[in-house]
């Protein structure tokens, strides 16, 4: 009797999951949810290989484009394997009594991982990849920070140190039920967890590894604009899956992410061409392109609770500000920050997180957004978690970096010599040449 009276709900269950999808509860598998976080996953991972690294590639001079690609890819494999043995799981899991802070070790190397694992309406499997994406992205920004002079092995045990010590903790205090979570902080797609933590740690490195050899009475430019307007293109259309993908599912929420993604990435474009057009008479496609990552890297936090009015003003903010932090940091802080990580990443990433406690009120006529986090709070309120969110995430993440950076340095030099640096780090950390015409 009782065994068929299981049965019966059973069945009763699968038929109203099937005649009813509303009614579908949250640990049931949604195909077309994971049809489209299978997408999502393939254009962040596309983001960093090739989009960044071509980015970045081309930024820097000849002699270093494929330490710079060789950088980005060992990044990808080095933190995959992290986030199987621990990253997952300290980021993702209940941590116990420590679970304000960090996760638990429960799916180490994604013990009990099964393909029926389901984690909300999706594959547990298919979370843990798109989450791995993510992690792999954060610490290949940085690279931006010390192009040109880092040797290989500092920069990939700073690597996987700083993503288990920064990247790990701020993502469970975000996105894994931590206490940034319980305060109701937004950030949809990483505003925190991605760019403000890649964008301090990247000003962290810039000051302890000190300015590239000749910087800044000799003038270093960019060795290749078609790769970097190319590697643009591709993080513009991977970017989709980075804020479209954080909904989780195929949703009217996923398609607003990505509307408000995509105009203001075209904002900060053509706001940044503005200004460089008022200050120095020319528009450049690097000024467009960079632009474009700053529109992107500030709508970011946004995407999933402002609408496209907001979106305009956010990309419009984000290409003036950020234009004039890269000025800020290279002419008057004398900072090298060779590929303006802090300056782009870094602002926008605080400025967007800022900027969703506004605009997500639904009183602010086009320009309003889908609500507080929390019932009881106001704008005030609401920019309040945000500012708190941004100033612990900047501090915590400034001081374990340099902590980082100092214990690398007790192992191994952190630059290359002044020789092999103008050898350039192609031949002289690789034995290889990116250009043989």
């Amino acid at each position: 009797m009782g065994i068929s009276l299981i049965s019966s709900r059973r069945w009763l269950g699968w038929l109203a999951v099937l005649l009813l999808p509303g009614v579908a509860s949250a640990d049931t598998l949604n195909q077309a949810d994971t049809a489209w976080i299978l997408t999502a996953t393939a254009l962040v991972l596309f983001m960093t290989l090739p989009g960044l690294s071509l980015f970045y590639g081309g930024l820097v001079r000849g002699r270093n484009v494929l330490s710079v690609l060789m950088q980005c890819f060992a990044i990808a494999c080095l933190v995959s394997l992290i986030w199987l043995v621990a990253g997952y799981s300290l980021a993702f899991t209940d941590g116990g009594a420590a679970n304000a802070w960090i996760g638990g070790l429960d799916l180490a190397f994604f013990a009990g991982m099964t393909r029926e694992s389901l984690s909300g309406s999706l594959p547990l499997s298919l979370h843990a990849l798109f989450q791995m994406t993510f992690a792999i992205i954060t610490p290949a920004l940085i690279v931006g920070a010390f192009a040109e002079r880092m040797r290989f092995g500092a920069m990939l045990a700073f690597s996987g140190l700083w993503v288990l010590l920064v990247y790990v903790p701020v993502c469970h205090w975000v996105w894994g039920g931590g206490w940034l979570a319980e305060l109701g902080l937004y950030d949809f797609a990483g505003g925190t967890v991605v760019h403000i933590t890649a964008g301090v740690a990247a000003l962290v490195a810039a000051l302890e590894l000190g300015r590239r050899k000749g910087w800044p009475g000799q003038a270093m430019m960019p060795h290749n604009m078609t790769m970097t307007v190319t590697g643009a293109g591709m993080l513009w259309v991977g970017w989709f899956g980075f804020n479209g993908g954080s909904a989780l599912a195929a949703d009217g929420n996923a398609a607003m992410a990505m509307l408000v993604t995509h105009i203001s990435a075209a904002a900060g474009s053509l706001a940044w061409v503005t200004m460089e057009y008022l200050k120095f008479g020319k528009p450049s496609a690097l000024g467009i392109a960079t632009g474009m990552v700053a529109g992107l890297g500030t709508i970011t936090p946004a995407s999933g609770f402002v609408g496209p009015g907001a979106a305009l003003v956010i990309g419009l903010c984000a290409g003036v500000l950020c234009f004039y932090m890269v000025l800020v940091v290279k002419q008057k802080w004398r900072i090298d920050d060779s590929l303006d990580v802090f300056p782009v990443h870094g602002v926008g990433g605080i400025l967007g997180t800022l900027l969703a406690g506004v605009f997500a009120s639904t009183e602010l006529g086009v320009f309003s957004g889908f609500g507080f986090a929390k019932p009881d709070y106001g704008m005030l309120q609401q920019v309040g978690v945000q500012a708190l969110g941004v100033v612990v995430t900047f501090v915590y993440t400034a001081v374990v970096t340099w902590g980082v950076l100092k214990l690398v340095g007790l192992f191994s030099p952190l630059r290359v010599t002044p020789d092999e640096e103008t050898q350039g780090l192609d031949l002289a950390l690789h034995e290889e040449r990116g250009y043989d015409l």
